[in-house]
């Protein structure tokens, strides 16, 4: 079989089962896992997949930048929002995370609203300006820009001082095995900071994301309450999830 044949049996099998075992795809093959691994190193070059250990699985699209990530999927992320922002009660305290879907809550919450927002995201702490009864506090630090948030040692420690009753989370990736994930070491790191500080945290995740992933895990599901998503409630991602006892809430 020819590279270029091998190349895309790899991205149908991708595309078909969610995942690529190397030492399974050589033995069907007939070829080493080396020609197999060299094969994945080359679609992850490429953007069309993530690498793990022993294997490959879906890219999340949500890596691209800040900008390109609005008009992706919005009319999901619209959902997930109107779903989310029921979660939040009058007098509560809620963490809310960066990002297109963040941001998407953020203009979901009723403007009259009596609530406390703490956010590591500019974006977020803007668009409740007209939210005449939110108290918003913004968490400072150094700006990564592809997500529009703070992150770092400084956005870390300011994280360790507030607290709230929930924590509505953004990643990147949704999967069984590799957990919940995202693309920037920091981002993760800070993203468990502010889980770690809210007595819940939902998981916002459009249906993109779902059976995708990216390099870095945020939190295993044992550290989340539930997951918030437009995807089909049949997608055997969901089903796995809700088979280990995550509560999955339909947008």
């Amino acid at each position: 079989m020819l590279a270029a044949q091998r190349r895309a049996h790899l991205l149908d099998l991708l595309a078909r089962q969610g995942k690529i075992v190397a030492k399974d795809v050589a033995a069907d093959l007939g070829i080493s896992e080396d020609s197999v691994r060299r094969d994945l190193r080359d679609l992850a070059s490429e953007g069309l997949c993530q690498r793990v250990y022993g294997g490959a699985l879906p890219v999340s699209p949500a890596v691209a930048d800040y900008a390109a990530r609005q008009s992706v999927a919005p009319e999901g992320k619209r959902r997930i929002a109107l779903a989310a922002a029921a979660l939040v009660r009058p007098g509560s305290a809620l963490i809310l995370d960066g990002g297109t879907t963040a941001l998407a809550v953020a203009r979901a919450l009723a403007p009259e609203l009596d609530c406390t927002v703490i956010t590591h995201s500019p974006t977020v702490a803007t668009a409740l300006l007209d939210h005449p009864k939110a108290e918003v506090f913004l968490l400072g630090g150094r700006l990564f820009k592809h997500s529009a948030v703070t992150c770092g040692a400084a956005a870390a420690e300011a994280a360790q001082n507030v607290s709230a009753d929930l924590f509505l989370l953004g990643v990147t990736g949704v999967h069984p095995d590799a957990g919940l994930t995202t693309g920037d070491a920091e981002e993760a790191a800070m993203k468990r900071a502010l889980a770690a500080r809210a007595a819940d945290t939902y998981v916002l995740a459009s249906s993109e994301k779902i059976g995708a992933a990216s390099r870095f895990r945020v939190l295993p599901w044992e550290g989340v309450t539930g997951l918030l998503t437009d995807a089909d409630p049949h997608h055997p991602v969901l089903r796995s999830l809700a088979a280990r006892g995550v509560e999955v809430l339909a947008a």
